[in-house]
């Protein structure tokens, strides 16, 4: 069998159930981060993001914004679990041909990225390749009680967004956003969030991963769905990918607070987390209910 047929999730899940962890582990694979046992009031937050010529940027992208992305798709995975970014490592797999110039432009977006959020690059690993690929692994603490995973979703929960969604591509955004640290930050500190995903492969695709790891169903609503000025389509907005935003779900009574205390972040509401199977209602604006594909972009 092909990895084309078997599919990037379940090529996961074979890996999973050959995966023996230890008491040191507290989540392993399934959310935005590993969750390891740290001290008594943390825990350590561990990702690792690679980035590739020819999939996630061209041969032609200004060397210095393929720098900036592949720090910062890390970030927005500490993002996603409540947590604050403390040090990565990178490695570079490039052709023997490179010029110098390309490599300084590459890592000055790495490091201006890295020194915005605090970050320290401590080392890593070069390799001779055909083409360009940007593998980071990043630490980051998170307090205990401010850690959000994916399976955490209940019944009555609101579900957020943290802006707009679609055209991430044609618009430039997949290269030049912003992780959402500073939103994550504010809603670890103040509200009892339940569930979060930063949004890489859509809107669909991670709501589905939501609802798989907290057995539940969601219904949003076609009018409620923030959509880039550069978003071709509804469809675009909610398949897409690479927007970086981040999807949460938290109690009504928070979902309440939340909209009335912004504090200058504008903050989403699309829908609501259901009981029952694991499926997406969409309701349009002429108030029919229909259930959506759980697809997004995968690599296989």
């Amino acid at each position: 069998m092909s990895l084309s047929k078997l599919g990037e999730f379940a090529l996961i899940d074979r890996f999973k159930r050959l995966i023996k962890l230890d008491k040191t582990v507290f989540k392993g694979t399934g959310d935005d981060c590993a969750v390891l046992k740290f001290d008594r009031k943390h825990y350590q937050l561990l990702t690792s993001d690679m980035i590739v010529e020819g999939v996630d940027f061209t041969s032609g992208t200004n060397p210095y914004l393929v720098g900036r992305k592949a720090i910062a798709v890390s970030v927005s995975d500490i993002a996603a679990c409540g947590g604050i970014p403390g040090h990565c490592l990178v490695s570079l797999a490039m052709p023997r041909q490179t010029k110098l110039e390309f490599v300084d432009n590459l890592f000055r977006g790495m490091r201006e990225v890295a020194e915005k959020y605090g970050i320290n690059i401590v080392g890593g690993d070069l390799s001779r390749s055909r083409q360009l690929t940007i593998d980071v692994s990043m630490l980051g603490l998170v307090k205990k009680k401010e850690l959000v995973l994916r399976s955490g979703a209940r019944a009555g929960d609101f579900i957020f967004l943290t802006g707009p969604l679609g055209g991430s591509f044609k618009s430039g955004h997949h290269l030049k956003f912003t992780p959402r640290i500073k939103e994550s930050r504010y809603l670890a500190e103040n509200f009892n969030l339940h569930s979060m995903v930063d949004i890489s492969d859509g809107l669909i695709a991670d709501l589905g991963h939501i609802l798989e790891r907290s057995q539940k169903g969601a219904v949003i609503y076609e009018e409620l769905i923030p959509k880039n000025k550069y978003a071709l389509s509804l469809k675009d907005a909610l398949y897409s990918g690479e927007d970086f935003e981040l999807l949460f779900t938290l109690p009504q009574d928070a979902a309440r607070r939340l909209l009335k205390k912004q504090k200058g972040m504008r903050f989403f509401l699309i829908g609501q987390i259901i009981s029952g199977p694991k499926k997406i209602l969409l309701v349009d604006v002429k108030r029919r209910c229909r259930e959506l594909e759980t697809k997004g972009f995968r690599h296989f």
